[in-house]
């Protein structure tokens, strides 16, 4: 008897080993949106070294244009993607106060909202799954999960991410943790 449908949305996908040579090797991706249609995801650990204001041609608010742009993913690497969260967001679709945004006109319009307690984190492309296809991925072991948390998103520097979390999860992802990033180098 087939499982029932689990989504992962609000969750982190981690490499967990499996990954290697890939796009999403050594990375941490927040599942967005999980149905069983497919699923859709955001990066969280890597950079493109370059600000929004210098990718992105729109009459954005300086605060917008200054902020790191993020590699999404993969797919789609020219579509917008971004992240928003505040301490009462009722708007939220990812989990409790994130929300997440395609808009260019809603951005300019969080830009001119300023808030101290605003945060976004703006994304090119992103990681697509189709019906099925992440599932069968759990199923590989392809992935480990984690719960996903505002301060994961936004306050943890990306490149150390992904160890950081496999660290958490216990002992045994001690050697995954600590392994050099290309394995020839042992």
């Amino acid at each position: 008897m087939d499982k029932p449908f689990t989504s992962l949305k609000g969750q982190l996908l981690l490499d967990g080993g499996k990954l290697n040579g890939s796009f999403f090797h050594r990375t941490a991706v927040l599942v967005c949106e999980h149905n069983a249609e497919g699923a859709f995801g955001l990066v969280l650990t890597r950079t493109a070294d370059a600000k929004v204001g210098e990718a992105l041609v729109a009459d954005l608010p300086d605060v917008i244009k200054e902020l790191p742009l993020h590699l999404g993913g993969p797919v789609q690497t020219q579509a917008l993607s971004y992240l928003y969260s505040d301490i009462f967001l009722p708007d939220a679709d990812v989990m409790p106060n994130l929300a997440l945004g395609h808009s260019v006109e809603e951005l300019v319009e969080l830009g001119q909202s300023y808030s101290p307690t605003q945060k976004v984190k703006i994304f090119a492309g992103y990681a697509g799954w189709s019906a099925g296809q992440l599932d069968d991925e759990m199923k590989r072991d392809a992935w480990l999960t984690h719960p996903a948390s505002l301060d994961l998103v936004f306050n943890t520097d990306p490149g150390a991410l992904w160890k950081s979390v496999i660290q958490k999860k216990g002992w045994q992802y001690k050697l995954l943790a600590d392994a050099p990033e290309d394995l020839s180098w042992n």
